[in-house]
């Protein structure tokens, strides 16, 4: 399979999976907080769902790869209907017209896709150019996905990390920039002698943790990326003492590090190169980089203190969901000895980063930031989801 054919197909995967936690949560206002009562009505046929959910999917919302593949697929009739051209020239006529009609309708979607895209853009543009921007137009727009420039700019406001009012943004992220230098100052520039033990195995542990960090992605791998990833979490997990520094947390910093990238960096991520930047930017990038995490973990902290009670809270909720969307499922899971604990946790702790391309991470985390203080709720939809898949691709191996 080609690479474009496969990158279309797991963008589809990922867009379909949205598709099916919009299911899950039909009946629920999006974003908000999440229903977990017993549903009174057996579960329905996906097959004859009707999509009445709390937020509308349009074409662009389900990406235009779906489109791609109508396409391949038309292209691929056309072929296969010329080959029978020898054996059944009296049906020439109609399969040429039904490929020219296929053809057609495949051009006319594509081209309602762009126009879709082309409103959506305008709306992202009117609300992000307001001098006070409202946060819940932004997140009802950036759950659909947000289009990749104004991606840096819609984050910061979602985390609360930039002010709604236009006119005290600047002076607000300069000041936050500050604050992170001062940090790096005080805690991760100072020799060994002035660190405590503990704070020295902290570092030591991230240090060797920064390399292991999205391994398949060549970017990560640059000295400097992985200096800037150290600096990050090091000054996090001091300025955190209750919980510290673990392992995962690693993970989380990588979206935000590629998204405020983007903004200075263009073209594949596979040819950035971090040294193109002035020391300036990167440390600009570092401290927006530290103040998203730093928000994004204040409403999840206690999935990374001793023994981790929120995660093992959500993989409860997560196996009591499945429980009753789907008793069969659950059943069989449980009759092969499978405990969710042993897939589930690392899906929590790592929000998916590990678990699927990464060039997919950002338009996953658009809807993860739209949801606010709902996400830790929000993430069992998604990850019921997701076991669904184990469960089918278990029992097909």
């Amino acid at each position: 399979m080609k690479s474009s054919d496969r990158n279309s197909s797991l963008d589809s995967r990922i867009n379909q999976t949205l598709k099916n936690v919009q299911g899950l949560l039909k009946g629920r206002s999006i974003p908000g907080k999440v229903l977990l009562t017993r549903r009174a009505d057996p579960p329905e046929d996906p097959s004859l769902r009707s999509p009445t959910f709390g937020r509308s999917f349009s074409e662009i919302d389900a990406g235009t790869s779906d489109l791609m593949d109508m396409s391949k697929e038309a292209e691929a009739q056309d072929t296969s209907k010329q080959q029978n051209n020898n054996t059944s020239a009296n049906k020439l006529k109609p399969i040429s017209s039904n490929v020219e009609i296929t053809s057609k309708e495949v051009q006319k979607s594509v081209m309602g896709a762009r126009a879709t895209d082309s409103a959506r853009v305008m709306k992202f543009t009117k609300e992000l150019s307001g001098s006070t921007v409202i946060l819940e137009k932004l997140r009802e727009l950036a759950w659909s996905g947000v289009p990749p420039y104004m991606r840096p700019n819609t984050w910061r406001l979602l985390l609360g990390y930039a002010p709604p009012n236009s006119d005290r943004r600047e002076g607000i992220l300069r000041r936050k920039r500050l604050e992170y230098f001062d940090c790096v100052a005080q805690f991760y520039d100072i020799p060994d002698t002035e660190r405590s033990d503990d704070e020295i195995n902290m570092l030591r542990q991230i240090s060797v943790d920064c390399p292991r960090t999205v391994p398949d992605v060549t970017f990560f791998q640059q000295e400097q990326v992985q200096k800037s990833l150290e600096r990050i979490l090091y000054t996090w997990a001091i300025r955190h003492p209750a919980s510290g520094y673990v392992q995962g947390i690693n993970d989380l910093a990588t979206p935000f590090l590629v998204v405020f990238l983007s903004e200075h960096l263009e073209g594949d991520i596979l040819k950035w190169s971090i040294s193109d930047l002035s020391p300036d930017k990167i440390s600009n990038v570092e401290a927006d980089c530290y103040w998203c995490l730093s928000k994004l973990l204040d409403g999840m902290q206690d999935h990374y203190t001793f023994a981790q009670p929120g995660i093992q809270r959500l993989v409860f909720k997560l196996k009591e969901l499945v429980n009753r969307i789907d008793e069969p499922v659950s059943r069989h899971m449980e009759e092969q000895g499978l405990e969710f604990l042993q897939f589930a946790f690392r899906w929590f702790n790592c929000l998916l980063i590990r678990e699927i391309p990464f060039h997919l991470v950002t338009r996953l985390w658009d809807t993860y930031l739209a949801e606010g203080d709902a996400l830790p709720d929000f993430l069992v939809y998604i990850f019921a989801s997701f076991s669904f898949d184990v469960v089918r691709r278990a029992s097909e191996a």
